[in-house]
């Protein structure tokens, strides 16, 4: 009679425990699904090519920058009054004086003392090493560069409680520096040695409660990306780990099929209503499969950070695209217009160019309400001194236009519109061909060059479009008050960071060449647009 009793229990419970959705989910190591919270802010909080964010607070003032590697102007800062809207405010890095020998700059730390701010990076082109610049303005100007001897890259300043600086980069030496001369006082001493994974980077130093915090990247910024800390009650150390390392990363099965991978290279800020956050940087794929296009983008999770405890950032250590946290008050800044219209004297702070750019073959002033390029010898495939400007690609589903004035006299002549990734590109150009002025699609992968059907064009100005529909791009044009017609649509995987390397994202942009020959012909464009679709 026991067994029958049994048998009828477990019959009753056994369907009422399989239909419980909690305990049926896939992933029981993730954080449970809470539909009814309302999102508060979604990630990426600065979308596109913005890696390696570092913050800063000066009152209830936010000040964020990032690393920029090959493009000019190099370093923006971006300001903020709730830590979620941000509006670039300048660069760090907008004269060729400061950097003579051209720029690949790496992560950068911004950090404000003593009425100054300050900005420490490396560069590995011309004069390679690591540098501050200083400015009491963030918008700018900034200082000419001071180098300083001190191995490694993304250095880190910190200013202890009794005066003293010191520097530290990704050797995790830390040294004593004199910040008004850059001369080093003590001899680099290794003062931690990582958790073991490979690639450490981004290394910053923080005090609290006592203890000197060193937290860093690990894992190199792909998949295995992640960020550890350790502490000490002497600067000098030694740091001992936290037993909970990594306090963020998405290489675990909590984070597994997350939208946000590559999670890392991170930095804390203390918010002036003394709550924490961490910024940091993460890639969205374009599929299941490992792809992403729009580089390393800048996110935000809160952290929790107990008297003598660790940080522990959102709970698990893992963040999601649609957070659910409290925030401080939203703060939005008015949005900008998609259409640039090319009528300001310079271009706005979204646009660059590869290195320096060749200022002749630039200007907003020549024709009056158009943006007029002047093709160089160089392409972009074989230099970085080519005519070439342009904007990150901020979205996944995106349309860039523009309307084109060129008229090539000679056939090594073409301009057009361009999507460009470490020397990858795909142009939708026109070129001069038999006597006849046409419209052709050119996509480079590596050294292979695929050309798509010719299109002849009529007199007058042209429209060119690209559209991206996240996993691929669409080439069409349009004059007069014709439709647009579609040319080529490519896989975006071929512009992927996977595919062509480095640490970049996608650009959209304008260029003119001479391809090897000098060009005589003036290529004009009317205005530029891009929208989020």
């Amino acid at each position: 009679m026991k067994n029958i009793l049994l048998l009828l229990i477990l019959t009753s419970v056994i369907p009422a425990f399989s239909q419980n959705p909690v305990l049926k989910r896939n992933n029981p190591f993730a954080t449970p699904p809470f539909p009814d919270e309302p999102v508060t802010f979604q990630n990426p909080i600065i979308p596109g090519f913005y890696s390696d964010p570092s913050v800063c607070r000066v009152g209830n003032d936010y000040y964020l920058i990032n690393s920029t590697f090959e493009y000019f102007p190099g370093v923006p800062v971006f300001h903020s009054k709730d830590l979620i809207n941000w509006e670039q405010i300048g660069h760090c890095i907008n004269r060729r004086e400061q950097l003579p020998q051209g720029i690949n700059i790496f992560a950068a730390t911004i950090r404000y003392h003593e009425g100054l701010f300050y900005m420490i990076t490396t560069n590995l082109r011309g004069r390679t090493g690591n540098f501050y610049v200083t400015a009491t303005n963030p918008a700018g100007p900034w200082s000419d560069p001071v180098f300083i001897d001190v191995p490694g890259i993304d250095p880190d300043l910190f200013w202890d409680e009794d005066g003293k600086s010191y520097v530290i980069s990704s050797d995790l030496k830390l040294f004593e520096i004199d910040l008004k001369t850059g001369k080093l006082l003590t001899e680099g001493k290794k003062v931690w040695y990582g958790t073991g994974g490979r690639y450490a980077e981004g290394p910053h130093i923080y005090k609290k409660d006592g203890f000197y915090y060193l937290m860093a990247a690990e894992g190199g910024t792909e998949e295995a990306h992640s960020v550890t800390i350790a502490r000490s009650n002497n600067i000098w150390g030694p740091y001992t780990e936290n037993r909970a390392n990594p306090i963020l990363t998405h290489v675990t099965a909590a984070a597994q099929g997350f939208s946000i991978q590559g999670v890392g290279h991170a930095d804390i800020i203390q918010a002036h209503d003394n709550s924490w956050w961490m910024v940091f940087h993460g890639y969205r794929n374009i599929s299941d499969k490992v792809h992403h296009i729009l580089g390393r983008e800048t996110c935000l999770a809160p952290v929790t950070w107990p008297k003598n405890g660790w940080p522990v950032v959102n709970g698990n250590g893992t963040v999601t695209e649609n957070m659910t946290c409290e925030t401080l008050p939203l703060q939005p800044f008015p949005a900008k217009p998609a259409k640039t219209n090319f009528d300001e004297k310079t271009l706005g702070l979204e646009w660059n160019y590869l290195q320096y750019p060749v200022e002749s073959n630039f200007s907003l002033t020549e024709r009056p309400g158009f943006l007029r390029l002047k093709g160089a010898p160089e392409t972009i495939s074989t230099s970085h001194t080519s005519t070439f400007t342009g904007r990150r690609l901020t979205d996944f589903y995106f349309s860039a236009t523009t309307r084109i004035d060129f008229n090539p006299k000679k056939e090594n002549e073409e301009a057009g519109m361009i999507l460009l990734n470490n020397g990858s590109h795909f142009d939708m150009l026109i070129k001069k061909q038999n006597g006849k002025r046409v419209l052709v699609v050119k996509l480079q992968f590596g050294r292979t060059i695929y050309t798509s059907k010719e299109y002849t064009l009529k007199p007058g100005p042209v429209d060119l479009k690209i559209t991206g529909e996240k996993t691929t791009f669409t080439f069409s044009f349009a004059q007069g008050n014709n439709e647009f017609t579609p040319v080529e649509t490519v896989d975006a995987k071929f512009l992927a960071t996977e595919t062509v390397g480095f640490f970049t994202g996608v650009y959209v942009g304008l260029y003119a060449t001479g391809n090897g020959q000098p060009s005589t012909s003036t290529t004009d464009f009317d205005w530029f647009e891009y929208k989020k679709n």
